[in-house]
């Protein structure tokens, strides 16, 4: 498998805060601050950009949704975080596919291991993310999504 590198930069974000029961439904906390960041159209100049990252946090055990934060956008009421920026290796998927996911994952663990130039960089703040890379226009026509997956790296101190 090829893997991509990239950077993403430093960025502050709204949080959907920690959510322990991975709750999508309308109610729940993901729910909503999907209902929330879905509602929002970024200028021209910023929707080419990922804007939301999903991740699991380890620390405190439950799923947390970040949305990238232009100057004039809302926060909607969320927390808003600080987030460092980084590099992080990723790869694609189909969305809902956890067998290839998992598979893809620990391939890419194995290449970060063997790895002269590269290291994990898991920290507070900063795990594996996810986010969908397929536009809304062609999810619907398809009927299906892909994932992109982010790992936090670092180059490795000599």
């Amino acid at each position: 498998m090829e893997f991509r590198v990239i950077s993403l930069p430093i960025f502050k974000a709204a949080s959907s805060g920690v959510d322990k029961n991975f709750d999508f439904s309308t109610n729940g906390i993901l729910g909503k601050f999907d209902m929330y960041f879905s509602s929002i159209v970024p200028p021209d100049r910023d929707s080419f950009l990922p804007r939301d990252f999903l991740f699991y946090d380890e620390e405190k055990q439950g799923m947390v949704w970040w949305w990238a934060l232009t100057d004039d956008m809302d926060n909607g009421g969320y927390e808003v975080i600080e987030f460092d920026g980084g590099y992080y290796l990723t790869y694609a998927y189909k969305d809902g596919d956890e067998e290839v996911n998992k598979k893809l994952y620990e391939e890419a663990l194995k290449y970060i291991e063997g790895s002269e130039i590269f290291e994990l960089d898991i920290r507070p703040n900063h795990y594996a993310m996810g986010h969908i890379i397929t536009p809304a226009e062609i999810i619907k026509v398809q009927g299906w999504a892909q994932m992109e997956t982010f790992i936090p790296i670092k180059l490795k101190n000599k």
